[in-house]
């Protein structure tokens, strides 16, 4: 009777465990009001026109919050910051958190 089927699986299950641990780590926030060009690139949904439009917003004036980056800056809405969001990008170290319904 071999091991080798069983270390097999047990190696599985180590790899997807240390694949689940280590998985918050690589979302790493990215604050609008300091992150450079090629960090806001970085997420999915930021290309070269979006980091541009954020950064001349920002050099006008930081942003104060989530609802201030999507008044100012066109092509942000409050699904795409939510999306933003999930992925790391912060506005003052703060995640998006969507109003309460009316």
């Amino acid at each position: 009777m071999s091991l080798l089927p069983a270390l097999r699986t047990a190696s599985r299950r180590a790899a997807v465990l240390a694949a689940t641990l280590t998985a918050p780590l690589a979302l790493a926030a990215v604050d609008v009001n300091t992150a450079t060009q090629a960090q806001l690139e970085q997420l999915r949904g930021i290309g070269v026109t979006m980091s541009e439009k954020l950064l001349a917003e920002r050099a006008r004036q930081p942003f104060a919050d989530w609802a201030d980056l999507i008044k100012r800056v066109p092509g942000v809405s409050a699904k795409s910051a939510a999306r933003l969001s999930e992925q790391g990008l912060r506005v003052g170290e703060q995640p998006y958190e969507a109003p309460p319904p009316r």
